[in-house]
């Protein structure tokens, strides 16, 4: 009985031997953060959910998976401050390339590693296709230097990622943007590791048994990273203005009204999802569409003109990422929206209301009327019949049937009145009433 007894015990303490091990490394817990394509605010909303994710499962350490040619500065450094203001230890693995903003980002995490064939650096900052303006840079260089610093990393190269006129010796020459192989970078101290790909480098961590946790974007995130890209956004606009503009003018079925109401419906959802603003942007766009539909079919342009067209102003500035971003998509859409509208125009059959906003007659030679000529003074003197009311400048008829346009010297003059022209000015007929 003894011995079987202890037989038993002897079996559960091997068992517990072999088995503890694994269940102390499989309790490690790593996240794997997917950073990929345009860093851009939809990204940084992503980021953020991941690392909040991130701390309520207690994940022991966090990979962020770079592949990014950069984007904007700003989504950059709200991205590095969520990095920086984990307490949760973070790893780079640059898939591919990590340049611009992305380098910025590997530069945030405590650890760099970096697979054969990537690249890292070549930060310059860029307005459009023109290298940025002295100021923008020197603080674009000293937010490398400061990030490379935190992690024990050369700021001086940091900031040569960056700024073409610094020269390195043995590194880079003046002229150049530094940009670093996975060898060069590893040789520099820039990146802590070379490795093949991501189940090396958690060998490498002691975490190969480690549970993985991936942070996937979902579609709703998907969906918004794609409307707010900088080249995406502008052209939704200017369709969903359009095709509302479109469907008030021309006859139809209502095809063109319901693209541009779903291509605002896109635009706005997109960037509520990432976070850019709340509700009132919507409210203020649709009060705004709301009053220039009324004022569209009201005489002059009052105060539901001016009204709307602020609030339609408003609500695009507001659901933007920043004032440049929304000027630059305002201007394209308005662009565009006149563009398409003047071609709708000319295809499409406009509805009577239409006519009734702008003056559709016309001043042909086959109804007598004959453009301003230099030899205008031969009519001084010819009487005639006023066609329309002159306030004060309108159209006389003379008795010869000749139309012409003509102004009085102030005053208004009432229509089927007679008048004489009295003076030529340069290429104006004045004329008075005949008593």
């Amino acid at each position: 009985m003894k011995k079987a007894l202890a037989v038993f015990i002897l079996s559960v303490f091997i068992l517990f031997s072999l088995v503890l091990p694994a269940v102390s490394d499989t309790a490690k817990k790593v996240m794997v953060i997917p950073l990929e394509k345009t860093v851009e605010k939809g990204l940084s909303f992503f980021i953020a959910r991941a690392f909040n994710e991130a701390e309520k499962e207690n994940v022991d350490l966090i990979i962020i998976e770079i592949d990014t040619p950069g984007g904007r500065i700003d989504a950059a450094i709200e991205i590095k401050n969520v990095i920086m203001g984990s307490d949760i230890p973070t790893v780079a693995l640059v898939k591919s390339q990590a340049l611009s903003a992305g380098s910025y980002i590997a530069l945030a995490c405590d650890t760099i590693a970096m697979q054969p064939g990537s690249t890292l650096g070549d930060a310059e900052p860029r307005i459009g296709n023109e290298r940025a303006d002295e100021k923008t840079l020197s603080a674009w260089r000293k937010e490398l230097a400061t990030v490379a610093e935190a992690n024990n990393r050369n700021p001086e190269i940091a900031q040569a990622f960056a700024d073409r006129d610094i020269e390195i010796e043995g590194v880079i020459e003046k002229g150049k943007l530094l940009t670093l192989t996975p060898k060069e970078a590893v040789e520099l101290g820039m990146a802590d590791y070379e490795v093949k790909n991501r189940e090396e480098l958690l060998t490498k961590l002691g975490l190969e048994n480690a549970q993985i946790i991936s942070a996937d974007p979902t579609s709703a995130e998907r969906i918004s990273r794609f409307i707010t890209n900088p080249y995406v956004a502008p052209i939704l606009l200017t369709i969903g203005i359009a095709g509302i503009i479109i469907e008030i003018l021309t006859v139809g079925f209502g095809l063109f009204g319901v693209i541009g109401i779903l291509s605002l419906i896109l635009f706005f959802a997109g960037h509520l999802i990432a976070g850019f603003s709340g509700w009132e942007a919507v409210l203020l766009f649709v009060l705004g569409l709301i009053f220039m539909i009324i004022e569209a079919f009201s005489p002059g342009f009052g105060i539901f003109g001016i009204g709307g067209l602020l609030a339609f102003i408003t609500s695009i500035f507001l659901v933007s990422p920043s004032f440049e971003t929304a000027l630059i998509s305002l201007t394209i859409a308005i662009i565009g929206t006149i563009i398409l509208v003047l071609l709708s125009m000319k295809f499409l059959t406009t509805r009577k209301v239409w006519k009734r906003i702008i003056l559709g007659n016309k001043l042909v030679t086959e109804e007598g009327f004959v453009a301003s000529r230099q030899d205008l003074k031969d009519y001084i003197g010819q009487e005639g019949t006023a066609v329309t009311i002159l306030r004060p400048a309108g159209t006389m008829e003379l008795d010869n049937g000749t139309r012409l346009d003509v102004v009085t010297s102030g005053e208004f003059i009432e229509k089927d009145s007679r008048i004489k022209i009295i003076k030529v000015e340069g290429n104006r007929i004045i004329v008075k009433k005949i008593d």
